[in-house]
């Protein structure tokens, strides 16, 4: 696409892209950090790959037997 385009087009491309996202909102990183840590403690209580998952609700444990590579 941009190969059949001018560069005054091109350039033209790039500036309204620039512009739409100088209007982004912006947060700082420190402050993204402390909202994403207290959401994953907040999960952690019911993480199966922390807690593990118990035998009876479990699909793949039991007497289903086994795979063997040889």
């Amino acid at each position: 696409m941009a190969r059949d385009m001018s560069d005054k087009e091109i350039l033209k491309m790039e500036l309204d892209q620039l512009k739409k996202e100088v209007s982004t909102p912006r947060t700082p990183v420190s402050a993204n950090c402390t909202e994403t840590i207290t959401f994953v403690e907040g999960l952690l209580p019911n993480d199966p790959l922390i807690k593990g998952v118990s035998d009876d609700k479990n699909p793949y444990k039991g007497d289903k037997g086994g795979c063997v590579v040889t």
